[in-house]
């Protein structure tokens, strides 16, 4: 059988193959168009443009964009965030890893109610963990204000503008260890036992064993958990729109780009400056996330 015939057999072969691929792919692309790439378009769309209140809404070019570059509101809010991603992404990050090792080297008593406990601020909704945590910072009836004054001792104050952003991070570190230890956890688990056993024979203790094989193996894994924390920190509202309400002159408008761009938009109604600032936040993040992958992949060619 000649070549052309047997491409032209495979490719007849093949056609019900591609078809069934796309076929139970199509729920998916059809949500993707309508709910991200859709969306995507109409917010660059309405970024290109000025409502004005002589003249209606005026095709602006990327005015909004060199608007925002030079907006201190914008950029307030930006190096808030870069806070977020230099000091609460390591913490977290360091904790999930403790757990994962803890709890993958079954020296843990009751390992499976551990990862639970770990594991449930994670299903608490973020509205519901910011609202408690809010009452728990409260000044006057918040129970760690209450605990100080029962031992003769002045309240924290946590909620001052010197101290939300800390109190912010507890809160974001609170509802995600538990998620990325489970991440790191399962990542643990796949790998394959014989190499602690041949370590262990060498004479490895077990912090040898998480030093050098246990991490390394997991590389993966943490740089996904990396990427994740860090669009989570760029892309930081709940927690500051909640704790707005707790404490107004701690926490104000422009506290994250996000928040910054939600009151542009719906309480300024600055439809279009709002999409402006969105899309040069979703910039940042592709750009931040591009060079955090690029280093990994390095480092894993390297090893």
């Amino acid at each position: 059988m000649s070549t052309s015939t047997t491409r032209r057999t495979l490719g007849r072969l093949q056609r019900p193959q591609t078809l069934a691929a796309w076929l139970l792919l199509a729920p998916f692309l059809a949500v993707f168009l309508a709910m991200f790439v859709v969306p995507l378009c109409y917010s660059a769309y309405l970024s290109l443009f000025t409502s004005q209140l002589v003249g209606g809404t005026v095709f602006s070019g990327f005015e909004n964009y060199a608007r925002a570059l030079q907006d201190p509101s914008f950029w307030t809010g930006l190096g808030r965030v870069s806070l977020f991603l230099f000091i609460q992404v390591p913490i977290g990050l360091a904790l999930s890893i403790f757990f994962a090792l803890a709890l993958d080297s079954q020296r843990v008593r009751g390992g499976k109610w551990a990862r639970l406990l770990i594991f449930v601020p994670y299903a608490v909704p973020s509205v519901v963990a910011t609202l408690m945590w809010g009452y728990l910072y409260g000044n006057n009836f918040g129970l760690i204000t209450q605990i100080f004054e029962a031992v003769g001792l002045a309240g924290p104050q946590l909620l001052t503008p010197d101290k939300i952003v800390g109190s912010t991070m507890n809160i974001i570190i609170w509802e995600f260890v538990g998620y990325n230890m489970i991440v790191l956890y399962a990542a643990l688990r796949s790998i394959p036992t014989d190499l602690y056993e041949a370590a262990e024979i060498d004479g490895a203790g077990q912090w040898r064993i998480a030093w050098s094989i246990k991490l390394p193996a997991i590389r993966p894994a943490i740089s996904l958990v990396v990427i994740f924390s860090i669009i989570g920190s760029f892309q930081l509202f709940n927690e500051p729109n909640l704790l707005f309400n707790i404490a107004p002159n701690a926490v104000g408008t422009d506290f994250s780009p996000n928040l910054y761009a939600y009151n542009l938009a719906f309480k300024s109604q600055d439809v279009n400056y709002a999409a402006a600032i969105a899309f040069l936040l979703g910039l940042i993040i592709a750009i931040t996330s591009f060079i955090v992958q690029t280093r990994s992949a390095r480092k894993e060619e390297i090893r």
